[in-house]
């Protein structure tokens, strides 16, 4: 390929599916308390979860990898000969991924690279990232697969139901007063993102009626990609079938389930389920 796709680990890509289409990632971190670990390089998924769901854990921040990281892994693929780099990085409402990785690219101003901002999260950047590797393979130039992942980043949703807004709240995604409200009004909140920021789209009572709605709103319409996503103990595999037996036709060309990770999961938290759908047409 003669484009390099490059990821924050925000994608909750696996190393498997990165190695599959050579997506190149660029490493956040995550704290619990005086522990920092680069994610997932020293903290896988499962690691992680397990650590969460110990009792007396201090809740884990995330920190954005540096424009020097950035910039070492927009170096590195031009050593090894590629002519362009296209990075999709977590929305810009977010985190400052995005933001370090535009001042690595002013660090190199006669080299090609190009930042996507997928305006999302999760397998959100991960279906992006996919794509542009697909698109990278095909021959594609970095300033085209530039703008068709920046249109497409417009045909990607998503909608996760969690089991409470304090993880979102202590990572500074909510505000206090609506976390305060869901707790006392014992909510099981479904998120969505608007305009690159987390916002709710529904307050159920309880946790079944929260997990009806999200199939509700997973399967209002057909998808071309439907990536499930979960994080422990959640039952991911009945939520699976319960999707894709509801999925209007046709089936989406590309399914997968994906463990949040450690990234993603400190400002979710346990028990979350839900999907990335990509709609085109």
């Amino acid at each position: 390929m003669t484009v390099a796709i490059v990821a924050d680990s925000g994608s909750d890509l696996t190393p498997s599916q990165l190695a599959e289409s050579g997506i190149r990632q660029v490493p956040l971190s995550v704290s619990f308390g005086e522990q920092t670990f680069v994610s997932p390089d020293e903290l896988t998924p499962e690691a992680f979860w397990d650590r969460m769901r110990a009792p007396d854990c201090p809740f884990a921040h995330t920190a954005a990898p540096s424009a020097g990281q950035f910039k070492q892994a927009f170096e590195k693929a031009f050593e090894d000969g590629h002519r362009g780099v296209v990075c999709i990085c977590m929305s810009e409402g977010l985190s400052s991924t995005v933001k370090h990785a535009r001042m690595a690219k002013e660090m190199l101003p006669t080299r090609s690279i190009f930042i996507v901002d997928s305006r999302s999260a999760s397998m959100g950047i991960g279906a992006l990232s996919r794509r542009g590797a697909d698109l990278a393979a095909a021959g594609l130039p970095a300033e085209e697969i530039y703008d068709r992942l920046t249109r497409l980043a417009a045909k990607v949703s998503l909608y996760v139901g969690l089991d409470t807004l304090d993880y979102l709240r202590k990572g500074g995604r909510i505000s206090s007063a609506k976390a305060a409200i869901g707790g006392l009004l014992s909510i099981k909140p479904i998120i969505t993102m608007d305009d690159g920021v987390v916002v709710m789209a529904d307050q159920p009572r309880t946790r079944s009626k929260a997990t009806e709605r999200v199939i509700e709103l997973l399967t209002a319409l057909p998808v071309t990609e439907l990536h499930i996503l979960y994080s422990p103990p959640a039952d991911v595999d009945a939520f699976r079938e319960a999707v894709l037996s509801r999925l209007p036709k046709p089936a989406p060309k590309v399914v997968t389930t994906q463990i949040i990770g450690p990234v993603i999961g400190a400002h979710i938290g346990p028990g979350a389920y839900g999907a990335i759908m990509v709609r085109e047409g």
